[in-house]
């Protein structure tokens, strides 16, 4: 027994903690994927919100990378990429249902007779 190496973390005065909002980043990341089929607008929100809070814990972790885990740094990063990739996609369908709006209203409100007038 007295031969067996010691595999004990060194005792340290600054445990590295996670970022405070790794997961919320990731999970609104995810959530602005999935929310870019809702006309576009849970996308939108969810992906806008995911940025700023992904910006402010990267601003974190650069002022000081080795108070925060890697892993929670992997996840803050993933939460980004998901939220940059819901982002453009929500944009993306919200102005192609906006586009489709604006053609047919147009279309109905040019001749409003043909769309409006029922003979029953």
């Amino acid at each position: 027994m007295e031969n067996q190496p010691n595999y004990q973390q060194p005792y340290s005065n600054n445990p590295q903690t996670p970022l405070p909002n790794a997961t919320p980043v990731l999970v609104l990341g995810i959530i602005s994927i999935v929310g870019c089929f809702c006309y576009g607008l849970v996308g939108l929100i969810c992906g806008i919100i995911c940025m700023v809070m992904a910006k402010k814990d990267m601003k974190l972790y650069r002022e000081n990378p080795g108070a925060y885990t890697e892993g929670s740094y992997n996840n803050l990063k993933a939460g980004r990429v998901c939220g940059i990739i819901g982002l453009s996609l929500s944009s993306l369908y919200f102005l192609i249902i906006l586009v489709y709006i604006i053609i047919f209203g147009t279309i109905i409100l040019s001749h409003p007779t043909n769309f409006f007038n029922h003979s029953y």
